[in-house]
């Protein structure tokens, strides 16, 4: 072989060698780009999903706190009944025919307590201290026989609904 053809015959190996190296490495950049491409949609995948579960749990907590205060309303349109009831009761002691009257209003007072205590109602206590949380002071008053901020007359009862108050507890406290 003559001294060009060898040369040529060099070139050409190292061109081929060249294009090669040149393809392994464009080949390692795609890959490296693809491998980055699917590590991003595997991270977006996993935080949609989890977004999704986030929102599933948050609607199922929505869900049942629908369900278990579902009577809250029905619940607060009965309480002036039951405020009735009770002054009604206080006043007819006074009267003649009361016997009866008496009675008849205690036991609707009952079976409102009944049900009430049925869907999870029950009247706030008034026993004590008073508390900003369930009880609203209307006025003060002087009162020896009471301590400073201690209740010294219900105007109006409380009542809760499992956890949350329907209607404070109207109270006037000794100051």
């Amino acid at each position: 072989m003559s001294e060009k053809e060898l040369n040529e015959e060099e070139i050409l190996e190292a061109s081929q060698d060249e294009i090669a190296a040149n393809s392994e490495d464009s080949n390692g950049e795609e890959i490296a780009k693809l491998e980055e491409k699917i590590a991003q949609l595997e991270d977006r995948y996993l935080r949609a999903n989890a977004e999704f579960e986030n929102f599933r749990k948050r609607l199922e907590k929505e869900k049942m706190q629908a369900i278990s205060y579902a009577h809250e309303q029905f619940a607060k349109d009965l309480l002036p009944v039951i405020d009735t009831l009770e002054i009604a009761l206080t006043s007819s002691k006074d009267s003649e025919n009361s016997e009866k009257i008496l009675e008849g209003i205690s036991l609707t007072i009952d079976q409102f307590l009944k049900c009430f205590q049925k869907h999870g109602i029950e009247a706030i206590s008034t026993d004590g201290e008073f508390d900003p949380n369930v009880h609203d002071a209307v006025m003060q008053v002087e009162s020896e026989d009471h301590k400073n901020g201690e209740i010294v007359q219900v105007l109006q009862k409380g009542y809760t609904i499992k956890d949350r108050i329907l209607r404070p507890s109207m109270v006037s406290i000794a100051k």
